[in-house]
């Protein structure tokens, strides 16, 4: 997912992209911001898309950093958020090794690292230590790969929405899906997206100088993943990882 095809679903963002903000039914993420959140501190949102996060973070915040690498989604979050004043826009790709960016005292991004390029995401994530303080927090939320596989074995066991009847596919298809699996790339509408193991989060903080504070579930219906999930299917629910995690 590179700045081209953000670019190119900007105006459509509500219709492709899968809405955290509206599915957090339990409020589990505006939970964990709140806790760390001040009046008297700023904090960046990391990703910020067309800006649904930053009413919320406005509410609670100094100052507000939008970044997004698409100069699109920050034109649209301009205009979604016109009414609030305390926030500033700033397009940044975090994939950049050359980024300079002033740091906040906390650092919220929620499905941002999603790339399936190795090389990126090691940018990615040593970005994120330049945009958060010493002692500063960061809350982070990303796919989880056990929660994907999980799905996945569920899919087809019971083949849930007739998984079993489509169409095969080739053996070049199949190696390239197991290549991607192996490096946690899981296709979401026919795109590469990384999805992440607890442990492996922890252990990519940790070289960044984050040490992880807490792991939680941030929990979604059945129908976020299929299109008639079974009636009989209730807890575990599908669920993104959020990690809050002290830049030390």
């Amino acid at each position: 997912m590179d700045r081209n095809y953000w670019e190119r679903i900007a105006y459509s963002y509500n219709d492709e992209i899968f809405d955290v903000f509206q599915n957090d039914k339990t409020g589990i993420i505006r939970s964990a911001i709140t806790e760390y959140a001040s009046p008297a501190k700023t904090v960046m949102d990391i990703g910020c898309a067309v800006g649904k996060w930053i009413p919320f973070l406005a509410l609670h915040f100094k100052k507000v950093i939008a970044t997004d690498i698409s100069s699109k989604n920050i034109e649209l979050a301009k205009k979604n958020c016109a009414h609030i004043e305390n926030a500033d826009y700033l397009r940044a790709d975090m994939s950049d090794s050359k980024l300079k960016i002033a740091a906040c005292d906390v650092a919220v991004c929620i499905n941002a690292i999603l790339t399936s390029s190795l090389k990126d995401r090691i940018i990615f994530f040593k970005s994120l230590t330049k945009c958060v303080r010493k002692n500063g927090i960061l809350v982070l939320v990303v796919p989880s790969l056990e929660s994907s596989l999980y799905t996945s074995i569920i899919r087809h066991r019971w083949n849930v929405d007739g998984i079993n009847r489509r169409k095969k596919h080739s053996l070049k298809d199949y190696q390239q899906k197991i290549e991607n699996f192996s490096q946690g790339n899981i296709e979401i509408d026919s795109v590469p997206t990384k999805h992440y193991l607890k442990e492996e989060l922890s252990l990519l903080l940790s070289q960044e100088k984050f040490r992880t504070v807490s792991f939680q579930k941030v929990q979604y219906n059945w129908r976020t993943e299929f299109l008639q999930p079974p009636k009989w299917l209730k807890e575990p629910y599908p669920w993104d990882w959020l990690c809050i995690a002290r830049k030390y």
